[in-house]
């Protein structure tokens, strides 16, 4: 191979080797939140960087074609991407998975990042540090970090439906307590008194 057919970059200290003569891949990072979806594109070369409003998915996909043209990759390059599991469960997974694409949903707990030591913590920084990791991961570095399993929509729809119940009932006995104090200060009802009026 020749030198102009290996080319490597030190940003960040992370080593990232062309794919001249391999299958050229697109690479993606999502970084969520409730009103964007940060995304970081690399051909292992270059990392292009852009925001679309949370839940865009067309505007999503317009983006993966760009990036795919920004970055001199054919229009039919595989994708692999990936982002942190979180309060958006899987359906993006879901969702790119049936547009063609190759996604890990990642243990944000896994991630071999030192939190503490960011100073900067943007959805730009992290989305670009995911997007790096990610290119590790594929080349082989398989400790980065832990691939969460993914439910069957059943399976999710069940433990939303647990974690609901459970947060009402923290709920329920939080309002009720609340209002056994008030009454008691009241000098009303006694906590047994109260114990009866909610039905226990």
């Amino acid at each position: 191979m020749s030198h102009n057919e290996l080319q490597s970059s030190k940003k960040g200290g992370i080593s990232m080797e062309s794919t001249t003569g391999c299958e050229k891949r697109l690479y993606m990072a999502m970084e969520l939140s409730a009103s964007k979806w940060g995304l970081a594109f690399s051909n292992e070369e270059k990392v292009r960087q852009i925001t679309v409003m949370a839940g865009d998915q067309a505007g999503l996909l317009a983006q993966v074609k760009r990036a795919k043209e920004k970055l001199g990759l054919p229009a039919d390059a595989p994708v692999v991407c990936c982002y942190e599991a979180g309060r958006d469960g899987f359906w993006i997974h879901r969702f790119l998975e049936r547009e063609g694409m190759r996604n890990h949903v990642v243990d944000a707990a896994s991630i071999e990042v030192n939190r503490r030591k960011r100073r900067v913590k943007t959805d730009r920084l992290d989305a670009e540090s995911l997007v790096r990791m990610l290119i590790r991961y594929e080349k082989g570095e398989r400790t980065l970090w832990r691939v969460a399993k993914i439910p069957s929509e059943a399976e999710e729809d069940e433990r939303r439906l647990h974690r609901e119940i459970q947060r009402l009932k923290k709920e329920r006995t939080s309002h009720c307590n609340r209002i056994r104090g008030l009454l008691v200060l009241q000098e009303r009802a006694t906590g047994a008194a109260l114990g009866d009026r909610l039905g226990r």
